[in-house]
């Protein structure tokens, strides 16, 4: 098992009962950049047991001392920040200067939590009888399984086990086979910065028996989890059994609306950077692109010209701006979209096919993509899109375009660029999403909620709203 990356259970690594393994394949070049030990139910169950054993001492530890395990730890992915970055341009082909901004973004969240788990409060009601007093406390939910995306391997991770380790609760993580190298760094990073045995796991293994073990096994009470509605849908029916607490953070398909006042040059810029952030491969990612007729030829033109400029190319390299898609069937789901839509009726302002020649035909590129009239019946305006293609509607007045905006199964998240204020306060007030960003491209911050309603998904990540999903509120009503 020499250079074989190991679990992590109760304070150990660990191989595979099995000692099977997999690889791990840059999608830039198609090399294998790591291997690592591949289980199931049987590891999984181990670390949960691990997990539950911890669980009543690091519960009943004090704020003060889980904030200092949590600081230490943010403390040392910054220290890090270059390698860790680099890990996730190997892994899964995110740029390099993208990577850093996420490492910083995973340190900020652990570091926010060590505070935030100082902040949990009680409450003291007033009673209706004289003789009562009535208080609320908050205890950890218990042992809670972490099921994390590969498109942010880093940040998702964070996002994750720092509230849930601030609450008190023992964590296993389980990290998409896609990208878990850099899940197991942090562990690593775990493991240094002192945690007590038990209290965090990663476990590596195949999804099926890894998920049915955390839905099955009675010691786990909590599962968070970021992915694709349809598991996201599997692991909620599988909850009720056991009636286990849930976190959904699922697929969205956002619209990103200009309306005709809008600063053209920032609501470009705008959708670059949200559109092409990840190469597209963001759950928040601008889906759907909704200008005014009045203004939809110059806003084409700017963003085709920014587009033009754009750099393509492997993440590992400094000027990089979009690196490649995760896998070929990633990029072929965003090729047929493409092709979907041009057989109905819609036109390619830019780009629209996978990129060749000797930078590229090792790994899975898509070139940034714009798409001219599109319709309704195209897949691209209905499924979420993975990937940098950007379908242009135009719109005429603004109860059109909300309704255009708001015709999805999806309600994560949502833009709108405009200069006018009423707009700016009442658009917002009308859009059926969990976060909406307003002359902003990117409306997410540690401290912030994030989460969506309909289809994309259940609870907040994010601030206090993320710390109480793992959380329980109890009731003391005392006799005096």
């Amino acid at each position: 098992m020499s250079g074989v990356k190991r679990m992590y259970i109760n304070g150990e690594w660990i191989e595979a009962k099995s000692r099977k393994t997999i690889n791990i394949y840059n999608p830039a070049t198609r090399e294998v950049v790591g291997e690592i030990t591949y289980g199931g139910r049987e590891e999984t169950r181990r670390a949960i047991e691990a997990a539950n054993a911890a669980f009543k001492e690091w519960a009943t530890s004090t704020a003060k001392v889980r904030a200092k395990f949590l600081s230490k730890l943010g403390a040392l992915i910054a220290k890090n920040r270059d390698e860790l970055a680099t890990i996730m341009a190997s892994e899964m082909g995110k740029p390099i200067k993208e990577g850093v901004v996420e490492v910083l973004s995973a340190a900020d969240n652990f570091n926010w939590y060590a505070e935030e788990a100082k902040r949990v409060y009680g409450e003291t009601i007033p009673s209706t009888f004289a003789n009562k007093r009535l208080h609320v406390m908050k205890a950890p939910v218990g042992v809670t399984a972490a099921i994390t995306p590969w498109n942010f391997p880093m940040s998702m991770v964070a996002r994750k086990l720092a509230p849930a380790l601030a609450a008190g609760c023992t964590v296993i993580l389980k990290p998409s086979e896609l990208s878990p190298l850099s899940a197991i760094r942090i562990f690593e990073l775990i493991e240094e910065a002192g945690f007590p045995r038990g209290v965090a796991n990663v476990v590596l293994g195949e999804p099926t028996e890894v998920g049915n073990e955390f839905m099955e096994n009675q010691m786990v009470k909590k599962i968070t989890f970021t992915g694709s509605t349809r598991v996201g849908k599997l692991l909620y029916q599988q909850a009720a059994n056991q009636v286990k607490r849930v976190s959904l953070e699922l697929g969205g398909h956002a619209p990103f609306i200009v309306f005709e006042d809008a600063d053209i040059d920032l609501a470009v810029k705008g959708l670059v950077e949200s559109k092409f952030l990840n190469a597209g491969q963001t759950c928040i990612s601008a889906n759907r692109l909704y200008v005014h007729e009045s203004i939809a030829d110059e806003f084409t033109k700017k963003l085709v010209a920014r587009m033009e400029r754009i750099v393509v190319g492997d993440g590992r390299n400094a000027e990089t701006e979009i690196g490649p898609l995760v896998n070929e069937a990633g990029l072929n789901k965003v090729l047929s979209q493409i092709e979907d839509a041009k057989q109905k009726g819609a036109s390619i302002l830019i780009g629209g096919h996978r990129l060749t020649g000797e930078d590229y035909d090792d790994g899975y590129y898509c070139a940034p993509t714009v798409l001219a009239a599109v319709s309704p019946n195209m897949k691209i305006l209905t499924e979420e899109t993975f990937g940098p293609v950007v379908p242009l509607v135009t719109f005429s007045d603004d109860e059109e375009v909300i309704n255009m905006a708001n015709n999805s199964d999806y309600g994560l998240a949502a833009y709108i660029y405009s200069q006018n204020v009423k707009r700016c306060l009442t658009i917002p007030e009308k859009l059926e999403y969990g976060i909406i960003g307003v002359n902003d491209s990117v409306p997410t911050q540690t401290q912030a909620p994030f989460g969506g309603i309909k289809n994309s998904g259940l609870g907040r990540e994010g601030g206090k709203w993320g710390i109480e999903g793992f959380l329980e509120t109890k009731l003391v009503s005392y006799g005096v």
